[in-house]
């Protein structure tokens, strides 16, 4: 039901450049005691927004910096000043205010993956955004992510932007130069987040895929037991009901092994390439999931080529859980280290012989994150771990062919520029507070989506146990990204109702845009437009939406005709947990 009431819009003003009192305090080279290292001398250099810094060795003696201080100083904010922030990995997002921050998700790149951070600091990754006031936004973030993580360190009332230097030595009179950085001032947070897309792409030119893909996955209804026979039962029934579901992607447990992607398991017969040849017969495409920066102790990998792999600071191969999460099956994991030429050599075997001879068009590439793990030493000791996990990305890419290469559990800005999708949440359950969780997650990152790269929301799950008010909260979210769409259902037991929705949720390649807190959200198609309302809440709400004139009004998920309206229009009565989609024309 739709209802008539007043509503007064207002329009936001342009952008604008900022400057503040973290430009007038010097930068600094920080050596491994945490002093200021004298000899080194950190310069910056403004274009408009945009700075580009470098730091030189003007001494005679070489030095091991830990970090850069790029900018500190005062932030000029009050502790009940919005603030949002990218994580390191993947899982870690920041949001809440100075005063109260909160995790987005169900994790903290500090509390997780143990990441040093400053104890007395809210340390945010590449990005962060500060909103004084509904329609003040000041927007700061790193453009390019090709050797340094960038930090903000929030306090009280300062704030610390840096580069992890890990204790690389800068020799006498080299340079280096740092990531570029930009700073945006506006009233609409949204056009700031599209103009630092476009300088990101510049540095990083996005790997090109031409929409975002469709398809089916293994792991949220079967798991690491999945089996030949569920694969192909889900085969036939996406081939006689949804042909455009053209990846079906075999998750987790077809390995013997975590690091012996090419050996058979048991899964499938001892041959999970019978499996993938048929889904090439029937005309879709063989997807598969890998994590290719990791191993478990006894895997042939490790078990042949111990020093393939991240060492300790007594040389031997370090276990992940000595310095972060060992891993979620079969740990600790221990981690490639691809600044070795062999191991680079290996990752384009690993996934030259999956797309060649296996005839696979589609990575899951998971634990990517373990690939710049942190705490370990590399065998070029001149390489930071994002130069290490970019190598082995870049080897990835040479050896993968054509395929379409998603990271998950991955670092987020060094992937920019070596992925065609990116994970925009953690996994998705079958429980409310998953599900409001990986759509505040989504909706957070959806700036990114057809920007960097395009955006997997996680799996559309549309059967189980939720009630259906959250089913369609799910729907609508996942929708509302524009991203990836893989159905995580067993499809042999879809209903008539459930087949008709997932058909109407392909991908549309766009984000929806929301206000501020995410309950409204619209979004231009051809011929009319969709307006997203999400009650988050656990109680019944009313909200409202704009129509742009006399327009009849439909509701998308389930086809009701709601008539033709104008004005402003309530959706009454909302309840808890629920969400709806409104199509505006067409």
């Amino acid at each position: 039901m739709l209802t008539r009431r007043e509503f007064n819009f207002s329009m936001l003003a342009a952008p604008a450049v900022v400057g503040t009192a973290l430009d007038k305090a010097p930068a600094r080279a920080i050596g491994m005691d945490g002093n200021e290292a004298a000899a080194c001398k950190v310069t910056r250099q403004w274009t408009g927004a945009i700075c580009r810094a470098s730091v030189t060795n003007s001494g005679t003696q070489a030095v091991k910096l830990r970090e850069i201080v790029l900018f500190e100083g005062p932030h000029g904010y009050g502790p009940e000043t919005k603030l949002y922030g990218e994580g390191f990995t993947m899982l870690s997002q920041t949001g809440g205010t100075l005063g109260a921050p909160q995790a987005i998700g169900g994790y903290l790149d500090r509390k997780h993956y143990r990441i040093p951070e400053p104890a007395d600091a809210t340390t945010v990754y590449s990005v962060a955004c500060l909103s004084p006031a509904a329609n003040r936004h000041e927007l700061m973030a790193f453009t390019s992510s090709r050797r340094y993580a960038g930090r903000f360190h929030f306090r009280p009332s300062t704030l610390q932007v840096t580069l992890d230097c890990e204790g690389l030595e800068l020799a006498a009179g080299q340079t280096w130069p740092l990531e570029e950085f930009v700073r945006l001032e506006g009233t609409n947070r949204a056009t700031l987040f599209e103009q630092l897309g476009g300088l990101i792409a510049k540095n990083h030119p996005p790997l090109k895929w031409t929409a975002p893909p469709e398809g089916w996955c293994s792991w949220y209804c079967f798991g690491p037991k999945v089996t030949a026979q569920q694969v192909r039962d889900n085969l036939e029934w996406i081939a006689k009901n949804a042909p455009n579901l053209k990846y079906v992607q075999i998750d987790d447990g077809y390995q013997p092994a975590m690091g012996d992607w090419l050996e058979t398991g048991t899964a499938f017969g001892g041959d999970i390439r019978a499996v993938l040849k048929e889904i090439k017969t029937r005309g879709f495409e063989p997807a598969i999931w890998v994590a290719p920066f990791i191993a478990e102790e006894k895997s042939k990998l490790f078990t042949e080529h111990p020093g393939w792999f991240m060492k300790d600071e007594q040389g031997a191969p370090l276990a992940s859980n000595k310095v972060t999460f060992g891993g979620w099956r079969r740990g600790p994991w221990y981690a490639l280290d691809a600044t070795q030429p062999a191991v680079q050599q290996h990752l384009k075997t690993v996934f030259r012989t999956m797309n060649q001879e296996w005839g696979v068009t589609y990575f899951k590439m998971d634990a990517n994150f373990w690939g710049a793990m942190h705490g370990g030493r590399l065998s070029d000791a001149k390489a930071t771990r994002v130069e290490a996990y970019r190598r082995g990305m870049e080897a990835i890419i040479e050896g993968a062919g054509r395929s379409f290469l998603l990271g998950c559990n991955h670092p987020m800005w060094p992937s920019l520029g070596l992925i065609h999708g990116s994970r925009s949440s953690g996994d998705i359950s079958r429980k409310w507070s998953t599900v409001r969780m990986v759509a505040s997650e989504n909706l957070n990152r959806a700036w990114q989506n057809g920007r960097l790269w395009w955006n997997d929301p996680d799996a559309l799950v549309l059967l189980g146990d939720l009630p259906e008010d959250e089913f369609m909260f799910h729907a609508a979210a996942t929708y509302a990204t524009g991203g990836m769409l893989l159905s995580g259902d067993d499809l042999t037991k879809m209903t008539p109702e459930r087949k008709a929705l997932l058909l109407k949720l392909r991908p549309t390649g766009q984000a929806a845009a929301f206000d501020p807190e995410f309950k409204i959200g619209r979004m231009k198609r051809p011929g009319h437009e969709l307006v997203f309302v999400l009650n988050w809440s656990d109680q019944t709400v009313t909200q409202s939406f704009l129509l742009p004139g006399l327009v009849q009004v439909k509701d998308f998920l389930t086809d009701e005709d709601m008539g033709r309206h104008r004005g402003d229009c309530e959706v009454p009565e909302m309840p808890p947990h629920s969400g709806r989609v409104f199509q505006l024309g067409g």
